[in-house]
């Protein structure tokens, strides 16, 4: 009997020094999860600051948004991030008009869809739930971001990484940046002209021949019929997405921002997010 006794005893004693190791393990990693968090907060809200002031420095040397400046270049430091520019894509708040679908813009949309490979029964999908939104905005919640369009049907998580990349949400009507589009998205916006023209005409700004203004930017196309007027295609941009992380052993914290940079002060924050 005693030796059985001694024998529960440890047993009782073995399962309950488990049971604390346990408990100080998940504690531990708790802390050192809390940690991750908190320092990768701070180094995330440094680079969004230096995202901002690198937006604002260039913005005080040159009228022209172009992709030659320091802003879109990648962060280090810590920090693995890019600034974009959201005006370099098409602005899904396009699509509706002073309340109303606007069918030139709509029309864009579409020849963009096919050019990227988004199946035209899922493009016509998103136009009505983005038109819906602005148009219903009670039954339909206005859109944020393009994560916002996940429950559209044919809408997953590989469709919306090659959208990510022509296609933006923005609070406001947009036109489209020159000095920073795709061929693609170009392609799209200025009616007849093809993508292999468009893809010519960015290797040239690529190079160094960026657009002083849209008049240079219509002269260009080399097209004589296209008015000024009809093309909506600027050569500067208010708006920018800042995206990015920070890792640290397996963990990693990741930042989203929107940056709003109007002519006369700094950029500001329109929203953002962070997640572990």
């Amino acid at each position: 009997m005693a030796i059985i006794s001694a024998l529960l005893i440890a047993a009782v004693v073995a399962v309950l020094a488990g049971s604390m190791l346990t408990r100080q393990t998940v504690f531990t990693r708790s802390l050192e999860a809390e940690q991750l968090r908190v320092q990768g907060q701070w180094l995330l809200q440094g680079s969004l600051e230096r995202s901002r002031q690198l937006l604002w420095d260039a913005r005080q040397k040159d009228v022209l948004t172009r992709l030659d400046q320091p802003w879109a270049r990648g962060q280090g430091g810590g920090f693995e991030g890019r600034v974009e520019d959201e005006q370099g894509k098409f602005n899904l708040r396009n699509l509706v008009n002073r309340g109303q679908p606007d069918a030139e813009q709509l029309q864009s949309f579409e020849r963009l869809c096919r050019t990227i490979g988004v199946d035209p029964a899922v493009s016509q999908r998103i136009s009505r739930r983005v038109i819906a939104s602005y148009v219903a905005p009670v039954q339909y919640p206005m859109l944020r971001s393009l994560d916002d369009l996940s429950g559209i049907e044919g809408v997953g998580p590989v469709l919306l990484r090659r959208m990510q990349a022509f296609i933006s949400v923005l609070p406001v009507n947009t036109w489209v940046n020159g000095n920073t589009a795709s061929a693609e998205l170009l392609s799209a916006v200025v009616p007849q002209l093809s993508l292999s023209q468009a893809h010519g005409l960015v290797s040239e700004r690529d190079s160094g021949q960026w657009f002083i203004n849209r008049g240079d930017f219509v002269n260009r196309l080399h097209m004589p019929h296209v008015a000024v007027d009809s093309v909506q295609v600027g050569i500067t941009s208010e708006w920018f997405r800042v995206l990015g992380q920070v890792r640290r052993d397996q963990r990693r914290v990741t930042l989203e921002a929107l940056l709003h940079r109007p002519e006369d002060r700094q950029p500001h924050v329109i929203w953002s997010r962070v997640g572990v």
